[in-house]
């Protein structure tokens, strides 16, 4: 079978090294991809977001099976594209990945099915939304409705604060279109869980627990960046606790959705907050998170191909995957300096072939690129260090051990990774 994943980052890369062990893959394209799924698929330089262009070389190369990984093209249509065109395509179409794509959309559904989550309002005039946050207690989160790859949630801590975020998203356009409405809400407490569940369009499979750990410096500082590190399993959240949240913020979504006419087939993501007052919902992505999917097809023994292809073929039901017990990935990405904000590209990167050579270390690419023979830092986020073990501290130390042996000009992350799962978000 002929496969083509869609993207370049971190959570592609993971992808593609755990479809390169299916039985049933005979070929395998990523596009655009990078430094690292150039070791394992044939690379094809078509950006992301180019539909058309994807569409033309999947029909001239026959390829038989598109995962379609990142939020921009799902938003665009990319899967609804394909299926018209009579190509096999894993991923929502245009109008269910709007839960992601509008926060606003998601809001209101969780209101109409009583899905917990922060007490919010919308708005898209920069001055009625600066008079409401005058009236409020802080902290606050100010979201952009649209997609803002990962960073457009900002905490404010004060009036000040707020304004400045507000102007920064509605009148200076820090996050184009995305930041022209923007939705306000209640800070929640507590940590961070990551839920994953692969849907059908009729059933739901929920994946284990994980935890993003979203802010750039170490204890959670900083501004919120697309994801410094990962911990799979969460512990203290086994999977009836896992599958008791779905019941709580995945079933009823999914309902809502198929009742709307635009039934969900892929990957649903919603980020929570174990708030004092209960699970609370933060978010719905309509993609496999990056950097989870990272931890995830390190702890996944079955085919994930197979699991994949019953998303498309409405036959999840049937499948029962296989996760390696007893066991734990914690997964630290390598940044550039400046990230989130502006950084160079083009830093020589040292040592990630002595990492990858650590007992139960992998090393994922994301912001790489060959030049020269020379693997070179061509994004944001880097690189990934990821490590199992039968324990949290395990797995934490022989990521680290792989942190320590590479290097490039600038390179950033965070040391606590795995430290403190309960209070990292």
């Amino acid at each position: 079978m002929k496969v083509m994943v869609i993207g370049s980052g971190g959570r592609e890369h993971a992808l593609a090294w755990k479809l390169a062990q299916s039985k049933r893959l005979t070929k395998l394209y990523v596009a655009p991809g990078n430094a690292g799924t150039a070791e394992i698929a044939e690379n094809v330089a078509i950006g992301a977001t180019d539909l058309e262009g994807q569409l033309a070389f999947a029909l001239k190369e026959k390829i038989d099976f598109t995962i379609v990984t990142p939020d921009d093209p799902l938003a665009l249509g990319m899967v609804d594209l394909f299926q018209a065109n009579g190509l096999k395509a894993f991923g929502p179409t245009k109008a269910a990945a709007q839960i992601e794509a509008s926060k606003i959309f998601a809001k209101e559904i969780m209101e109409k099915r009583g899905i917990p989550t922060a007490e919010y309002r919308s708005f898209d005039s920069f001055d009625e939304a600066k008079a409401y946050v005058d009236t409020l207690a802080f902290p606050v989160f100010i979201k952009a409705s649209g997609l803002a790859q990962g960073k457009g949630a900002v905490a404010c801590a004060d009036v000040a604060e707020a304004e400045q975020t507000l102007r920064g998203m509605m009148i200076d356009k820090d996050f184009g279109e995305a930041g022209e409405s923007v939705v306000i809400e209640t800070f929640l407490d507590g940590p961070e869980i990551s839920l994953h569940a692969l849907s059908d369009g009729n059933n739901y499979l929920m994946l284990p627990s994980s935890q993003d750990n979203k802010p750039v410096y170490d204890g959670g500082k900083g501004p919120n960046t697309g994801g410094m590190g990962t911990v799979a399993p969460l512990p203290g959240v086994d999977q009836h606790q896992v599958d008791e949240l779905g019941k709580l913020v995945v079933a009823p979504l999914l309902d809502e959705l198929s009742k709307m006419g635009t039934p969900f087939a892929g990957l649903l993501y919603p980020g929570l907050k174990l708030t004092s007052n209960g699970a609370k919902v933060i978010e719905y992505n309509a993609r496999f998170g990056d950097p989870e999917t990272q931890a995830y097809m390190r702890l996944l023994d079955s085919d994930i191909l197979e699991l994949l292809l019953a998303c498309t073929d409405a036959k999840l039901a049937t499948m029962k995957p296989i996760w390696r017990k007893e066991t734990y990935v914690v997964n630290v990405a390598l940044a550039s300096g400046g990230y989130p904000g502006s950084y160079s590209k083009g830093a020589v990167i040292t040592g990630i072939d002595e990492a990858a050579k650590l007992d139960d270390v992998v090393i994922f690419h994301a912001g790489t690129k060959l030049v020269d023979g020379q693997c070179t830092t061509n994004g944001g986020r880097v690189l990934y260090v990821s490590a199992t073990g039968s324990s949290i501290e395990e797995a934490r130390a022989k990521a680290y051990a792989g942190v320590s042996l590479i290097s490039f000009e600038g390179m950033h992350y965070r040391h606590d990774i795995g430290q403190e799962t309960k209070n990292n978000g």
